[in-house]
């Protein structure tokens, strides 16, 4: 039987390793963000690279708006050089938050892109802020638990 899987063989466990150990260092998840926001944790900034229109339709609370093409302009002034940066977007069908992380790093700055953007900020049920005030989405299940206790992932 042939299979799909394994018609290129898995790496080897320590090549394996290294590779999800370097795609942390460039990724942090919704959940994850979410988490150190509410616990306050210092040094770390999350930055919303869309428009002004996409800011104004929902955003998350405590983000800071600067979009992509501002960032070299801009980050020096807004961002802590020794912050920890932390991009997002839309969502996983969108590269804006790479294009983001990409000009941050290019500054020298340590960053993250957040994976599934503001779609999966939403979609796990977060509270976001728009121009009319804070709303909050029911739990997307397909995405987290109904009860709203994390997957423990």
């Amino acid at each position: 039987m042939t299979s799909a899987v394994l018609s290129v063989p898995p790496a080897e466990p320590t090549v394996a390793a290294a590779h999800f150990l370097s795609r942390l260092s460039f990724e942090a998840d919704v959940s994850d963000v979410r988490a150190d926001l509410l616990a306050g944790v210092p040094g770390l900034v999350v930055v919303d690279s869309r428009s002004d229109a996409a800011w104004a339709q929902g955003h998350i609370p405590g983000a800071l708006h600067l979009p992509t093409a501002r960032i070299p302009e801009l980050a020096g002034e807004l961002v802590d050089r020794e912050a920890t940066v932390v991009t997002y977007c839309w969502g996983p069908g969108c590269n804006g938050a790479t294009r983001a992380a990409l000009a941050f790093a290019r500054l020298g700055y340590r960053v993250k892109e957040m994976l599934g953007g503001f779609e999966y900020w939403v979609r796990e049920g977060f509270a976001f802020e728009t121009a009319n005030g804070t709303e909050q989405r029911p739990i997307d299940d397909l995405t987290a638990p109904r009860s709203g206790i994390s997957c423990a992932c």
